[in-house]
């Protein structure tokens, strides 16, 4: 769909208030869909993103093709980013790496002090690995601390969780923070760097909040699981400290130096170099170069094996993002963003207000469907088109925009998230106290992630 072309299919649609009660339609079809109906949430996007063209009365001859054109663009931007983030967390889990850089940690703070260690793990593990698999990890060197420590379950199983949560909806390169930075058109490398400074009080917060209730709740599995020795036996012989951090830190480091030098517009020796090796299709190449390193053997079978598992679990991230792409293009494509313009005026344009409507948007997606990722990949869609309107335009205000965005999909994990289920499981929580300590925990965490992003909004705007 050409420029000229939009322009002249903009002429004849719906123009006015009925523009947001269509993007509001959309909304709660996606939540209804894929809460109550339980549709896939790739179907789900598509299907509203065809809703929305057909309801802002948009030439039929043109639907089709933009909601290709979204999906097909998103796709080029951050496809194998996801592909190769996914990789690396497959390998990491598969070759114990996650372990090791468990014990590295625990060396460092002290076993009393291990509901620290976990939260630490935790948020560095959920980088590249999702949180629920990352949480699957890690749950049985988390049962093996809490008997050798004496600490209730409950406070070193929200500990964990909040740990991975905090990174999982802020720091790529986990998919979801990677797509919503990809909707909104921030600088990946300045995400990434603001992303690893706002989880550090949501993780502080989920680690207050696990000392403060699990200690009053009692889990059924705190007098049974592996000895810290046992659990180390699962696995031949684990790799090297060093080289299970590469993966994760050496394409953080590169994304972070290429965004700084564009940043300060560096024009010295090694640029192109440095901006080639900080692209980050290009660094999360490198880091599953650096992964090869794990594998136990370099053969035809493990390489086939795991990563191909990786590549099969990024294909529901890749769907689904770039049906959030497709969604995103039909709504560029209807003149809501002039409409939103108008409304907006003065009031929220350019002020807090606007960061935290992003946050509302998020957080009403995220607690009434379940998945951060989908509320992070739809709500990064729905608000795209109107961050002009919003005065959300700076290389910051996009970064705080996402940062806005994931502090709504943290908000809140209740009994329609996998996540919830897998903590509540695997640590031994009834569902009554999984709801004191896991949902408590991400309200909270939310609510502090969004306190500071705004006042780092204030600060740079």
């Amino acid at each position: 769909m050409t420029p000229e072309q939009l322009a002249a299919a903009k002429t004849v649609m719906v123009h006015g208030p009925m523009l947001l009660v269509i993007v509001v339609l959309a909304i709660l079809f996606i939540i209804f869909a894929t809460a109550r109906l339980k549709l896939h949430p790739f179907l789900a996007l598509i299907l509203a993103a065809y809703g929305v063209g057909f309801l802002s009365k948009m030439p039929v001859e043109f639907v089709g093709s933009v909601v290709a054109q979204g999906f097909g663009n998103l796709m080029t931007n951050i496809g194998l980013v996801i592909v190769f983030g996914t990789i690396i967390g497959t390998i990491m889990e598969k070759s114990g790496a996650a372990l090791k850089m468990a014990e590295v940690v625990l060396n460092i703070v002290g076993i009393k002090r291990s509901p620290l260690a976990m939260s630490i793990i935790g948020y560095i593990t959920s980088i590249p690995v999702f949180c629920d698999s990352g949480y699957v990890i890690l749950t049985p060197l988390n049962k093996a601390l809490a008997r050798r420590a004496e600490i209730p379950m409950a406070v070193m199983a929200v500990a964990l969780s909040t740990g991975l949560y905090a990174t999982h909806t802020l720091v790529p390169p986990t998919p979801g923070p990677i797509a919503a930075a990809g909707n909104v058109g921030a600088d990946l490398g300045l995400v990434i760097l603001i992303g690893v400074l706002v989880s550090i009080p949501a993780a502080l917060t989920g680690l207050w909040w696990a000392y403060r209730v699990g200690k009053n709740i009692t889990s059924e599995v705190d007098q049974t699981g592996l000895s810290y020795d046992e659990l180390k036996k699962q696995f031949q012989e684990l790799p090297g400290a060093v080289k299970s951090f590469l993966p994760i830190v050496v394409p953080i480091i590169l994304i972070a130096i290429a965004s700084v030098a564009k940043f300060t517009k560096y024009a010295g020796p090694g640029n192109n170099f440095i901006i080639f090796l900080g692209t980050p299709v290009n660094a999360l190449m490198i880091g599953v170069l650096l992964s090869f390193t794990l594998l136990p053997r370099f053969d035809e079978e493990t390489l086939m094996n795991w990563v191909g598992q990786g590549i099969k679990d990024s294909a529901i991230i890749l769907l689904i993002t770039g049906a959030g792409g497709s969604l995103g293009a039909v709504l560029s494509a209807t003149p809501i963003s002039d409409y939103i313009k108008s409304l907006a005026g003065g009031n929220i344009a350019g002020g807090p207000l606007a960061i935290i409507l992003v946050f509302i948007i998020a957080a009403m997606l995220k607690t009434a469907q379940g998945s951060s990722t989908v509320a992070l990949v739809t709500t990064s869609s729905l608000i795209a088109p109107m961050l002009p309107q919003l005065g959300l335009t700076s290389p910051m205000d996009l970064v705080l925009t996402v940062m806005a965005i994931g502090a709504g999909a943290m908000t809140v994990s209740h009994v329609n998230d996998s996540y919830f289920w897998v903590v509540s499981q695997f640590s031994g929580l009834e569902v009554t106290d999984a709801y004191k300590a896991q949902t408590a925990a991400t309200l909270l965490e939310g609510l502090v992630t969004i306190v500071t992003t705004i006042v780092l909004f204030m600060i740079f705007h």
